[in-house]
């Protein structure tokens, strides 16, 4: 533990400890804490493709709403074929999108299609190549034939009134084409999150643009939108602001229009680190600031209350240095997409993973590596990668995952358990 922490019940909500940092999981908290969903409203169905479903959906009509034919065959008594043969006239031809006009009777057959509705009187359908035709004459000389074979009844996948799916779940493919087969054209969903993305710094020049002496581009802007169109989000880029509170305070203003506001550099304690004091000029309440975590310790996360002119607004205050802005992403920004998009709680789940390789490890706080996480025939194992701290990004190119490494000093042993954190998993929850 890193000491005890409670939430004061003033709007700042700010973290009270006797040590100066809080935990990840007392953050977490208060981000789940500070962060309510968005209002439900509806949507066309076809583009609710990661949000999350706002109210229970009920099925509007039987499915299937007819019997039908799961095979291309013929549609006939299963008890004339209980000694394993017959021959049956062929009385009518039904395709998909038809209605059969005649029934099925002792001696006679429908050919059907797969899809098509069942003739009154058909109890199994024989498959097309398990038959002879010659003509308007069918044979079939095989093992009897079970009733209901190759055919589906009317409601037995869903009667009308029952449950589709239910509020909370997220909207996969599959969820979808289920929803459209019950008619909810329009899904009640909340709507995606608009998050500004506010890059800081004198040194930073856009990626377009060959650095000079000194300068750096601004790759955390691309990388955080990146992690925003993942999560579900919409990305509004502000473009950089200058280490001058007077242009920091304008675009700032214009990050706290949209839900969430995002800024990257400027939260540490240097000279020119201006974000807290100009999120506190515009009105931001902090809710904490530095978290015990390695990397993304200077951490910032406050909320600006709703007024009558304008929506809330949460922010978060991301280190500069590139790693440091993609964990603290994952943590704490990609819980609050969630819970705004109604996915509660929202909070990362770590998986067991067993670890490939030793590695001697040292570090004041808990570390959050870099690592790649694959599934064998045994489960979960997780690769650590070659790392050299919070500046290197491309000892995150081939990650999907972070490992959290205690804090101390410890060597880890290949097959030990890790509890790893993936990346970009919003399909499965994690």
């Amino acid at each position: 533990s890193v000491g005890y922490f409670r939430c004061r019940t003033d709007s700042s909500r700010r973290l009270l400890r006797n040590d100066p940092m809080n935990s990840v999981s007392d953050a977490l908290r208060a981000v789940v804490n500070a962060v309510s969903p968005l209002p439900i409203e509806r949507g066309p169905l076809v583009e609710s493709l990661g949000l999350v479903l706002a109210e229970d959906v009920v099925s509007d009509i039987d499915s299937p709403p007819f019997d039908k034919s799961l095979m291309d065959g013929f549609a006939v008594r299963a008890e004339d074929l209980a000694a394993g043969s017959g021959e049956f006239s062929i009385i009518e031809c039904v395709t998909a999108g038809q209605v059969p006009r005649l029934a099925v009777n002792s001696g006679t057959a429908v050919q059907i299609m797969t899809g098509a509705p069942l003739p009154v009187g058909a109890t199994a359908v024989l498959k097309i190549e398990d038959v002879t035709v010659n003509g308007q004459q069918m044979a079939y000389n095989g093992r009897p034939v079970p009733p209901e074979a190759n055919l589906i009844r009317r409601g037995s996948v869903l009667k009308q009134g029952m449950p589709v799916l239910a509020a909370g779940n997220w909207l996969t493919p599959a969820r979808i084409g289920a929803l459209a087969e019950f008619g909810c054209d329009q899904v009640p969903i909340r709507r995606r999150p608009r998050v500004a993305i506010l890059a800081t710094g004198d040194e930073l020049v856009p990626v377009g643009v060959v650095p000079g002496p000194g300068q750096i581009r601004n790759s955390n802007e691309a990388m955080l939108a990146a992690q925003i169109q993942n999560a579900g989000g919409i990305p509004v880029p502000l473009g950089i602001a200058r280490d001058r509170q007077d242009e920091l305070a304008a675009k700032v203003q214009a990050g706290l229009q949209c839900d969430v506001l995002v800024l990257s550099g400027g939260v540490s304690a240097g000279k020119l680190d201006l974000v807290p004091s100009a999120l506190r000029e515009a009105g931001v309440a902090e809710i904490f600031h530095k978290v015990f975590m390695k990397p993304g310790k200077p951490v910032w996360f406050g909320q600006k209350q709703p007024q009558a002119e304008s929506t809330g607004c949460v922010v978060f205050g991301l280190p500069g240095n590139p790693v440091s802005s993609m964990v603290c992403f994952e943590l704490f920004v990609r819980t609050a997409l969630r819970r705004l998009m109604g996915w509660l709680p929202g909070t990362p789940v770590a998986v067991p993973a067993r670890l490939t390789t030793d590695l001697a490890h040292r570090s004041d706080r808990p570390t959050y590596y870099p690592a790649r996480l694959t599934v064998d025939e045994g489960g979960c194992c997780v690769q650590l990668l070659p790392w050299q701290g919070s500046s290197d990004l491309q000892g995150t190119v081939h990650a999907n995952s972070m490992a959290v490494l205690e804090a101390g000093e410890r060597r880890y042993v290949a097959g030990e358990e890790l509890h790893v954190i993936r990346w970009n998993s919003a399909a499965d929850g994690i």
